[in-house]
């Protein structure tokens, strides 16, 4: 055999060598984990997303905290127009908790139907999207809601 062989014949050994491992391990390897709620979400309409990654528009897991009712009512504000800043509004990462321990806070901003300039902020978690709160960025309404207080006045 001449030598000038011996390099190729190395080579597609390493390379046979290297297919075989690949394939042993595969093999043996563990199921894949099931996936948890937490990774993905389905809507009443059967699609499923990744809420993990960056902020769902999706209307159906919409909820409200009672904080956000008093302050929608007050500033006569519908769940309609909540609905259509969450979809069409533009997200102020400056007034957002992204980090937020127990759900990343998005502060979304946009113009109603009688032009009110309003900030909602949503907490988006697994399993639902809260409205935790409603400001008016214009008007200074004279509300008494739940959990108001002088120290942590909504303000631009």
């Amino acid at each position: 055999m001449n030598k000038k062989w011996l390099p190729y014949i190395l080579i597609i050994l390493m390379a046979i060598a290297v297919i075989v491992l690949k394939t042993c391990k595969n093999y043996n390897a563990s199921p894949p984990k099931p996936k948890t709620t937490k990774d993905k979400q389905k809507d009443p309409a059967g699609n499923s997303t990744n809420r993990d990654r960056g902020f769902d528009r999706r209307t159906s897991f919409l909820e409200y905290s009672n904080h956000a009712k008093c302050r929608m009512q007050c500033r006569k504000i519908s769940q309609a127009e909540v609905e259509e800043i969450m979809l069409d509004g533009k997200i102020n990462y400056s007034k957002s908790d992204l980090q937020n321990t127990r759900c990343p806070r998005y502060a979304v901003e946009g113009v109603t139907n009688d032009n009110q300039r309003v900030r909602i902020v949503y907490a988006q978690c697994n399993e639902s999207t809260t409205v935790v709160t409603v400001i008016d960025l214009e008007t200074d309404f004279e509300c008494h809601c739940p959990g108001d207080d002088d120290k942590y006045k909504n303000r631009n």
